[in-house]
């Protein structure tokens, strides 16, 4: 499995600083997991309606590519005993909704049924404010003063506390720069996220999307991000396992790796000047 990452860098540089040949190490491949990537995303002022949960399994350490899972059932039930089948694109590991319909408040259940094994997991679609319109630009920010720095607003909302998470897309990077914040210091206040980058230039836009989510996703996701490095992408090669809230009802020592979340996203695109 990719686990260990960093440990092996170090111990590769070790190798190469010591000796100018290169040093090919057997490592222990682990059994294929499950890997449940079911985020349901509802982005404001979009019906919602179409939905897409990915299965694929672990792989071995210097593989690039995760095999995708074909031939799992997978719906999702809202309190209503409403189903939404997610039908497989065949042979991609997709499966896809079309007629999901989101409610902030509701909660949901996942139900995976994969080579006679069941894995569930339930979880409630979690509000998000809106991002206010009146970016700020900073051209000499960051901590050194050389990075294009945005200032973004959220208002939260005074009567709960909330959980979210931030996610700032930049043509100069691959996949998004994520973050995660509760309300304990801005409870019901007009809250700035900063974001800044060195290499911004005018004319890039950067995407930038906050997602309400829950308590439970919040601690994985802090655990998450902390296992990969924070290096700007959940989705990297982590030293350490982190799981998340999907149970195998069948075989529970079988478990699977990825969470079941439902979060509300307010979304808005700023043009570096």
């Amino acid at each position: 499995m990719k686990i260990l990452k960093y440990s092996l860098i170090i111990a590769l540089a070790n190798l190469f600083i010591a000796c100018e040949k290169v040093v090919d190490v057997d490592l222990d491949t682990a059994a294929p997991k499950l890997v449940i990537d079911a985020s349901i995303d509802w982005q404001k002022n979009t019906s919602g309606s179409q939905q897409k949960i990915k299965l694929s399994t672990t792989t071995a350490y210097y593989n690039d590519a995760f095999p995708v899972v074909s031939g799992a059932t997978v719906v999702v039930t809202n309190t209503a005993n409403t189903v939404f089948n997610f039908i497989e694109n065949t042979g991609a590991g997709e499966y896809v909704c079309t007629n999901f319909l989101p409610v902030v408040g509701e909660t949901y259940t996942l139900t995976i049924t994969l080579n006679g094994e069941t894995y569930t997991a339930t979880e409630t679609l979690m509000a998000t404010p809106d991002i206010e319109a009146n970016i700020e630009q900073d051209d000499t920010g960051g901590m050194a003063g050389d990075e294009v720095e945005l200032t973004y607003y959220y208002q939260d909302n005074a009567a709960q506390t909330n959980y979210y998470v931030f996610s700032n897309k930049i043509p100069q990077m691959a996949f998004p720069q994520y973050a995660v914040e509760d309300d304990d210091n801005n409870q019901g206040g007009l809250t700035p996220v900063y974001y800044s980058h060195k290499d911004l230039k005018p004319g890039d836009i950067v995407n930038i999307k906050l997602y309400g989510i829950s308590k439970r996703y919040y601690d994985y996701f802090r655990k998450l991000l902390n296992a990969s490095g924070n290096d700007d992408s959940p989705f990297a090669t982590i030293p350490t396992e982190v799981r998340g809230n999907i149970i195998n009802q069948t075989n529970p020592k079988n478990f699977a790796y990825g969470y079941f979340r439902l979060s509300e996203v307010a979304a808005r695109d700023y043009v570096i000047k």
